[in-house]
């Protein structure tokens, strides 16, 4: 299985949580929030866990200051996330700091040969994929739990963005109707926990399992089917990102 968006470090005992992954043979990104978290997240990796370098664009107007760690930081990892922008009501007030973080990462991320993107944008499909339009050689966009039109969507598919698509995307009608008209060669699952959440529990990265059988749903296929494409997914990512001469 595979988590290709988790908060790993954000767990009440991510050791715990990451030993399990291991056990599990789950090929889990494990995402950050801030360039200050990387380090000691980056400390959790083992078996298949990579971390990525990240700034949320709900932080970034009080972790701006951190650009240059992220600066410092990005040569030593093929993974960049959580990074993007948020047009939530409640973030409008940082609007502007949000759109110099994410400009300045994307150049950070073209200047070191391009990188895997993990992109958040909700209600902000737009301005995040002009965005991308403008450094198109910042790396490879992987965009997390995608909720926006039909008309993003195919500027998105048109500018080569992947997916990732997890259980709380596809428990709504909009989110199954958009996951129905994803490129099927650029989808992958994720699980976004412990922000998600269950019922009362949160999503763990084995929590996938779920985003895989809904996917069989929609595509009246096997799970084993999914879990074969997803695979060969992944595969095509690293094998096209190999160049970077990181880790994989």
């Amino acid at each position: 299985m595979i988590d290709f968006h988790c908060h790993l470090d954000l767990y009440p005992d991510p050791h715990e949580v990451a030993k399990r992954c291991e056990e599990k043979g789950l090929y889990v990104l494990s995402v950050t929030t801030t360039p200050s978290a990387w380090m000691g997240t980056s400390a959790l990796e083992r078996g298949r866990i990579r971390t990525a370098l990240g700034l949320h664009p709900q932080l970034a107007q009080e972790r701006h200051s951190e650009l240059e760690l992220f600066d410092e930081y990005v040569g030593g990892t093929r993974y960049v996330g959580e990074i993007g922008l948020d047009g939530a009501p409640e973030f409008r007030k940082s609007w502007r700091s949000q759109l110099d973080v994410f400009d300045h990462v994307l150049s950070s991320c073209t200047n070191a040969g391009g990188r895997i993107l993990s992109i958040h944008s909700r209600r902000a499909a737009t301005p995040v994929l002009d965005r991308l339009a403008s450094h198109p050689n910042a790396g490879t966009p992987i965009l997390h739990w995608f909720t926006g039109n039909i008309t993003e969507l195919e500027e998105a598919d048109r500018l080569g963005c992947w997916f990732s698509v997890g259980p709380a995307m596809l428990r709504s009608a909009k989110g199954r109707e958009l996951t129905s008209r994803l490129p099927r060669g650029r989808i992958l699952t994720e699980s976004d926990g412990p922000f998600v959440k269950l019922k009362d529990r949160p999503l763990f990265p084995w929590d996938t399992a779920l985003a895989v059988g809904g996917l069989a749903e929609l595509w009246q296929c096997s799970q084993e089917a999914v879990q074969e494409t997803l695979a060969e997914n992944l595969r095509t990512l690293t094998v096209a990102n190999r160049g970077l001469d990181l880790p994989l």
